[in-house]
């Protein structure tokens, strides 16, 4: 019945796969419907399954639930395959929560299993563990454990740590040709091109910041021009900036203009995001030497 459940899982036919996960907890439980610890390897399956759907979903409330009671169990003898699918899942779901620290130790976790198993992940999970060491701007080099060095060269991995050379420069072009070369390794991945999106963003917020330093009016069509976007992109990041106080001004959309406050205030706001930024690079430049050096 797990094989039939995985069928449904890998055409994406949730309602069937929920009742065929109900009739696999059932057979897991006892008398006072508690599931069965005895049968802690087969629950552990089962787990893997509903995780793996609850994932494809987005379903992070029921997910984080049912991940938490998977670490839990202590009887289980797994195959490190199933351990792999259940820490990846939940290194996803930190990820999506902002919880960069938990996603980079299962990603990690995930990695080690499904090397062990001789799983073909291994490699995508060492993107997303390069993906969360970006988000988490951590010091930590995951190519100095034995597990993961003898992937460092890798071409995918090294599109990955490329990608954060070009992230840590603010380096808009490199960083979209970099996504353009090597489309097949990173955006065609749904999960890391749903957060490489935000490290787009991250960026031309970045330059966004320095460009408008000396300004007190800058046309949006030059901002574009440096952001290498369209207008209303431009537009659409200035508002956001604007309404979380990142950036003091207003646009004059008539005349398509950004107009600067330039009171003492807002003039320490930005040259406390600029100095804040500058301190970012250097953390970052670190992170990718130590990340490069063989």
């Amino acid at each position: 019945m797990t094989k039939l459940g995985k069928l449904y899982f890998d055409r994406e036919e949730y309602s069937r796969l929920s009742k065929i996960l109900k009739q696999l907890h059932a057979s897991c439980q006892t008398d006072d419907g508690e599931d069965d610890l005895k049968k802690g390897t087969q629950l552990l399956e089962i787990y893997a399954l509903e995780i793996q759907m609850y994932t494809a979903q987005k379903n992070n409330k029921k997910l984080k639930a049912l991940y938490d009671q998977s670490l839990h169990i202590k009887s289980a003898i797994p195959h490190p395959l199933i351990l792999g699918v259940i820490r990846e899942c939940g290194g996803k779901m930190h990820l999506r929560e902002g919880e960069f620290e938990k996603a980079h130790t299962d990603f990690f976790e995930a990695f080690k299993n499904y090397d062990e198993s001789g799983n073909p992940r291994r490699t995508t999970c060492l993107k997303y563990l390069v993906l969360a060491n970006m988000l988490m701007k951590s010091g930590i080099n995951p190519f100095d454990s034995q597990e993961a060095k003898p992937y460092k060269n890798d071409p995918e991995i090294l599109a990955m740590t490329n990608l954060v050379s070009a992230y840590q420069n603010n380096d808009i072009n490199e960083f979209e040709q970099i996504l353009k070369t090597n489309r097949p390794t990173i955006m065609d991945d749904l999960f890391i091109r749903e957060h490489i999106e935000d490290l787009l963003r991250n960026i031309r917020t970045h330059v966004l910041i320095k460009l408008i330093k000396p300004y007190t009016r800058i046309q949006i069509a030059f901002i574009a021009g440096e952001l290498n976007i369209e207008p209303l992109d431009v537009e659409s990041l200035l508002v956001s900036c604007i309404l979380d106080s990142t950036i003091k001004g207003r646009i004059d959309q008539v005349n398509g203009v950004l107009e600067l406050d330039k009171t003492p205030e807002g003039t320490a706001r930005y040259s406390a995001l600029d100095n804040l930024n500058t301190q970012l690079q250097h953390l970052q430049t670190s992170i990718v030497n130590k990340m490069v050096v063989v």
